[in-house]
């Protein structure tokens, strides 16, 4: 079982911002630990929290621990929240009431909404994602219909403060880009260095 610390050694950043994270049984496990492990990376506080309490099983049946639970931070205040994918897990994601206020109350206040894989869904269920808006997702879990413009080739897509991506192998490009929006490009390079990670295709 993987336990997720929220502690890192140090940061990168001077000013600490608050990113939400939530994990539903049958989330993609690369997805979510890429972008935890790349965020904190960053110096940003990364709170993991499950849609109940107890442990997230993930899509390939590993077992983790989050920090919390969504119900649990549902009134506190975050400056970005991202949304691994997995295509059951997005459906659990869908469903929750409080994790459907807290992307409601993010785009109101303009903070950054970020989702891969199957987790564009989301946004589309919730109308995050509008007619004006350009996403990407895996083309697996492309819907029938959608409001917006898909689009098919990119890795990574920005919409306004909206970020979406397609999968396990563009988690790095996705992860890199919303650190750069919420710390910087110097911050983004300082992180991919020592990974070996290509640009982020925004």
């Amino acid at each position: 079982m993987v336990r997720f610390v929220d502690i890192w050694s140090e940061s990168l950043h001077p000013e600490v911002m608050k990113v939400l994270v939530p994990l539903a049984d049958g989330f993609e496990e690369m997805e979510g630990i890429i972008i935890i492990d790349v965020l904190r990376r960053a110096g940003l506080e990364v709170r993991t929290a499950s849609l109940k309490p107890g442990e997230v099983l993930a899509s390939r049946k590993t077992r983790h621990l989050a920090d919390t639970t969504v119900d649990a931070v549902r009134k506190e205040t975050f400056d970005a929240v991202v949304l691994p994918g997995g295509a059951e897990g997005a459906r659990n994601l869908a469903a929750n009431g409080d994790l459907a206020n807290i992307l409601k109350d993010m785009q109101e206040r303009g903070k950054v909404i970020g989702a891969i894989c199957a987790a564009p869904n989301v946004l589309l269920q919730h109308g995050i994602l509008g007619d004006k808006d350009r996403f990407t997702l895996h083309p697996g879990t492309r819907p029938d219909s959608y409001p917006g413009h898909y689009d098919a080739d990119a890795r990574v897509v920005r919409s306004g403060q909206v970020f979406t991506s397609k999968g396990p192998g563009t988690a790095f490009e996705f992860a890199l880009a919303i650190v750069e929006e919420l710390c910087g490009k110097e911050t983004r390079e300082k992180v991919a260095a020592p990974m070996f990670v290509a640009e982020p295709a925004v």
